[in-house]
């Protein structure tokens, strides 16, 4: 199969036709916000590293004219990393018994945005895995209480595919985003990577719910999954083009030991860098975190990923004795950092290339436009 965006590491371009064609499609691309699936194919088939600076440049671009240098920072609380799904590139499915399993009780995540909170976060994204523990009754209270305490603040939660009814409730409640990566938008590959029992049209589904209910949705997905093709991957840039979420979490897949992928070559940061720009350009008001995984993959990910439109961070405030048994993928960074540590760290960080820290609630640009013309 052939491998994903084979001329990445080319410095020179093809031919003068083909830099000419390949650069008269990026600017196409950012003008328009589309094009047709045999050119982006072309595209992923075909870019230089030159062509990737250029891509890279428009992205950056784009995302100035609405953001400028911003970057948001949202409180991450990993709350569980028990799972009753069977993702198979995921260390914390169903199926691993080597996991040392915990959940957050609702006096520990309250602890937790505390923290958060005077360490100026104003969105607490509140991530765990499909954990029956949750109930709706439990959010709901526990949602109450958060937004009674800090009413300046936004919830998002990242909790898994949940009936409408109980998303209904969760909004009703005052969550204000849910973040659900669609994975991939190939039917194929989401049956390869996934136990027959989940549904590729179900996680779509739920997605089409979350914006019928009203939430700041967030999709996205993995690049360099096993047997992924460029083609895989223009089905992803054309899937969200029309479901057009607010946010959209690109990272690349991580080979994790003990799953049932384990052998297989994780993602590149070329590669992601590559998606993150197109989406940029596809969605221009998107918001585009600079994915913890990015960093794992290299020491500057994230940094490189601000510069190719991204404008995201979500530092790990989870307490700190939870964060090494919330491994969806192994040697994840800033485990062992406390979040005091983490929030210094990763404003270094920031402003060591270019950009600066924006503690706001740090909602989608045309947010009150989208509302009204539900």
């Amino acid at each position: 199969m052939k491998k994903i965006l084979p001329n990445l590491n080319n410095k020179l371009p093809l031919s003068d036709a083909h830099h000419n064609k390949m650069i008269q499609l990026l600017d196409t691309l950012k003008e328009t916000t589309h094009l047709k699936p045999d050119e982006f194919l072309y595209i992923l088939d075909h870019i230089t590293q030159v062509e990737k600076e250029y891509l890279f440049s428009l992205a950056k671009a784009t995302k100035n004219t609405y953001y400028q240098n911003r970057v948001y920072l949202r409180a991450l609380i990993e709350i569980s990393n028990y799972c009753k799904q069977g993702c198979k590139y995921c260390g914390i499915n169903h199926t691993i018994e080597t996991v040392e399993r915990y959940r957050l009780s609702k006096t520990d995540i309250l602890k937790t945005c505390e923290t958060a909170y005077l360490l100026g976060y104003r969105t607490f994204v509140i991530q765990g895995g499909e954990d029956a523990y949750y109930t709706d009754e439990l959010l709901v209270d526990l949602i109450h209480i958060i937004k009674h305490i800090y009413p300046d603040t936004r919830i998002t939660l990242s909790l898994g595919e949940r009936p409408k009814a109980s998303l209904q409730k969760l909004f009703d409640a005052g969550v204000d985003r849910y973040l659900l990566r669609h994975e991939t938008a190939s039917k194929r590959l989401y049956e390869h990577i996934h136990p027959a029992f989940m549904s590729f049209e179900h996680r779509r589904q739920v997605l089409t719910n979350l914006k019928e209910i009203g939430y700041q949705v967030g999709a996205g997905f993995m690049v360099g999954l096993p047997t992924q093709t460029n083609k895989d991957l223009v089905k992803d840039l054309d899937y969200l083009k029309d479901l057009s979420p607010h946010m959209i979490g690109i990272g690349p897949y991580l080979c994790h030991s003990q799953t049932e992928l384990a052998g297989n070559q994780s993602g590149s940061l070329d590669e992601t860098l590559v998606m993150v720009a197109l989406t940029r350009l596809i969605l221009p008001k998107a918001l585009l975190p600079a994915t913890t995984a990015l960093g794992t993959l290299h020491n500057t990910g994230r940094e490189q990923a601000l510069n190719a439109g991204a404008n995201v961070m979500m530092p790990n405030v989870s307490p700190t004795e939870n964060r090494k048994q919330y491994e969806i993928y192994q040697n994840k960074i800033c485990t062992g950092d406390t979040s005091l540590e983490c929030r210094g760290c990763i404003e270094t960080r920031i402003k060591a290339f270019d950009h600066e820290i924006d503690l706001g609630v740090g909602d989608f640009y045309d947010l009150e436009r989208t509302k009204n013309d539900r």
